[in-house]
């Protein structure tokens, strides 16, 4: 898809936010299908109208990023939280670390379960339990067993670190991130709230900098 590819090649959200406006402009009924895309050019825009409006439409199965199961109380408190709203982003974050911890109880070692309890209990500021889990994650999956969710985990390790306010660890663990070809994503480094803990970081600049495409 083009327009997703500006967004994450050459951090321009603008033709993926114009081209999902005119899918559900033309039928209402497709935003239930481009709800996820429309969340996170949403976000990347700070768009926060937009973002409210695409989890509106989201099921309740949730925003998965390859095979790691976020719930809908997850991308719920993403939005609470961009928006500044502390109350709802906690209540939110902390329904979805219930969920969460299920999965774990059901699964102890169940590296994508791990990783979604390590980003509540980091939302929440727990901090401990959120890098035990998120270094857990990362162990029982490294990108040598899987090149595709194996780089997600650590990438959402450099989160939990960079939320619970290890910004070295976190930024080891990003420039690790950004050596495995074609995941990380340029745009997003560079457009979403999430990473705005590490903004003004002159090693963060440096990561974001390696991934300018050339």
């Amino acid at each position: 898809m083009d327009a997703e590819t500006e967004l994450h090649w050459h951090a321009d959200p603008r033709p993926l936010s114009s081209m999902i406006r005119s899918i559900i402009a033309e039928d209402s009924r497709e935003a239930e299908n481009v709800n996820q895309l429309w969340l996170e050019v949403s976000l990347c825009e700070r768009d926060f109208d937009g973002a409210s409006r695409a989890l509106a439409v989201m099921p309740v199965a949730g925003c998965h990023e390859d095979n790691i199961p976020f719930p809908l109380a997850w991308c719920e408190g993403i939005v609470a939280q961009m928006k500044g709203d502390k109350a709802a982003a906690r209540s939110a974050f902390t329904r979805a670390r219930k969920e969460a911890a299920k999965l774990v109880a059901e699964q102890a070692d169940y590296p994508q379960g791990l990783c979604v309890l390590g980003m509540a209990d980091a939302a929440l500021g727990n901090k401990e339990d959120a890098i035990r889990e998120g270094r857990r994650a990362v162990e029982l999956l490294p990108p040598t067993k899987d090149a595709i969710v194996g780089a997600q985990l650590v990438q959402y390790l450099a989160f939990i670190y960079a939320w619970t306010g290890e910004k070295e660890l976190a930024l080891e663990q990003l420039a690790f991130a950004a050596r495995i070809p074609g995941y990380l994503s340029y745009g997003e480094l560079r457009l979403h709230p999430r990473w705005d803990p590490l903004r003004g970081d002159p090693g963060f600049d440096k990561v974001v900098a390696s991934l300018v495409p050339k």
